[in-house]
């Protein structure tokens, strides 16, 4: 035991006995400064008395624990996973030993792992993050978040909480909501704009509702422009910069105040036994947020307020529009639904051009071409279109047609004709006289005219005068 190196409350203990035996501290003193009792100061004495400073060391250390599983079910589980979990986890290594009948904890798994060299630990490098200042107004900034908890404790289905925080002063805004879709981050904004005005930027995560994963179209690409999702398109007819965090740490500020609102706002509402969507966001408008607000606000650098004025179009902005083709008889179709236009824009030349069909928060539905809004109705089902009707081809084989004896073509005087068709039918066209080849109609050819060369021969053929 000698050779065991001491515990820090050992050397300690070690310090005090050298002046109990030096006369300097008695066992009672001894007692208070080492937090024991009498009795249990007299055993610590008596050990150091009989055996030194190896009678303060731990008579348990470095002997085998009684709940230490045998060497044997060791030995074999270490060989079964270098056998066949040799890739796998602590975690996950346990779960399909368990299964084998090889019971092992994952800690202690992970233990025999680090000390047989067969597992290292990997600790993550920290990447640097600098401390970012706060804007200096009001409205400059605001985070915008999506909040998944259990906010009503079970007494009804989970939902999110969508929460804006102003960078610059604190200043909350949050609503309930099923789930995070582009709908809810609309109405959470249309909220925040109606009671404050629209915000210089909004600092977001990457989620698929403000970034757009897929490749943009060819025109895209080639005008260098990045895809952008409905609400990308939205902030951008409002002048709203969306700004895309790299990590939740960089919009730390609505982290923070998620973790917040999980603890407090899931309490007040349990006092206040609010169960449903409706009454909790009644509850949050009049009565949480203000008093949350008028706690957590802090005052910004500068007393100016940076928002923007609301537009009067801004539930035209907050929409759904896809562009669609007007077809030639002047329809539209877009999401399984038909448009007539009204035969008022008939000076627009609309067939083949491109419109806009927007669908707002309100479910209503706008079409648009050029900033005029056009008139429509929607039809009830899909136009027919005019299908022209095949050729009827007969299934019996054609049979071959022969004129009858009163047919002209056979009392007409062209029997000269008909036997020259058949003789050349029967074999090559045999050269005239003038070395030209007889006519297609089966006269012969014109003779070479005399006293002129071949470079002055006449071009084509030239019929005999009788």
């Amino acid at each position: 035991m000698g050779t065991l190196t001491m515990s820090q409350q050992e050397r300690k203990r070690v310090g005090i006995m050298v002046s109990v035996k030096a006369g300097e501290l008695s066992l009672t003193e001894a007692s208070v400064v080492l937090g024991l009792c009498y009795r249990q100061i007299k055993r610590v004495w008596r050990r150091y008395r009989d055996h030194g400073d190896a009678g303060l060391v731990h008579r348990l250390r470095g002997q085998p624990g009684k709940r230490r599983k045998p060497p044997e079910l060791r030995a074999k589980i270490l060989a079964r996973y270098a056998e066949r979990y040799p890739d796998f986890g602590p975690t996950l290594a346990a779960e399909y030993l368990a299964k084998e009948k090889l019971l092992v904890d994952h800690e202690t798994l992970r233990r025999w792992l680090l000390a047989e060299n067969q597992r290292t630990v990997r600790r993550r490098r920290q990447r640097h993050r600098q401390w970012r200042e706060r804007k200096p107004c009001f409205g400059a900034m605001v985070q915008l978040d999506g909040s998944h908890h259990d906010w009503f404790e079970g007494r009804r289905e989970p939902c999110v909480l969508m929460v804006m925080v102003d960078d610059a002063t604190n200043r909350v805004w949050a609503q309930f909501f099923e789930e995070e879709t582009t709908h809810a981050s609309y109405d959470v904004l249309a909220g925040w704009a109606h009671k404050y005005g629209l915000p210089q930027s909004l600092y977001v995560d990457r989620a698929g509702i403000y970034r757009c994963e897929g490749l943009g179209s060819i025109a895209e690409q080639l005008a260098g422009q990045e895809p952008q999702t409905q609400f990308g398109r939205a902030m951008k007819q409002l002048s709203v910069e969306l700004i895309l965090a790299n990590s939740p740490q960089a919009k730390g500020r609505v982290e923070r105040i998620n973790g917040v609102l999980q603890d407090r706002l899931v309490k007040a509402l349990r006092l206040s036994r609010i169960n449903d969507l409706e009454k909790a966001n009644a509850y949050l408008s009049r009565t949480y947020l203000p008093e949350h607000n008028r706690k957590f606000q802090v005052e910004p650098a500068s007393r100016a307020d940076a928002h923007q004025a609301v537009p009067k179009d801004l539930n035209e902005s907050l929409s759904w529009e896809a562009e669609r083709v007007v077809q030639r008889d002047w329809t539209v179709a877009c999401e399984g639904k038909w448009y007539q236009l009204d035969k008022s824009h008939e000076a627009m030349s609309l067939a083949g051009k491109k419109v806009i069909v927007r669908r707002r928060r309100d479910g209503s539905v706008q079409l648009e071409r050029g900033g005029v809004k056009l008139r429509w109705r929607e039809l009830a089902a899909r136009p027919e279109r005019v299908k022209t009707k095949p050729a009827v081809t007969s299934k019996e084989p054609r049979k071959e047609y022969k004129p009858g004896t009163n047919h002209p073509w056979r009392t007409q005087p062209m029997g000269s004709v008909r036997r020259m068709m058949k003789r050349r039918r029967e074999g090559p066209l045999v050269a005239g006289a003038s070395g030209r080849p007889p006519l297609r109609s089966g006269l012969p050819a014109s003779p070479a005219t005399r006293g002129k060369t071949d470079n002055h021969r006449p071009r084509g053929h030239y019929l005999l005068s009788s």
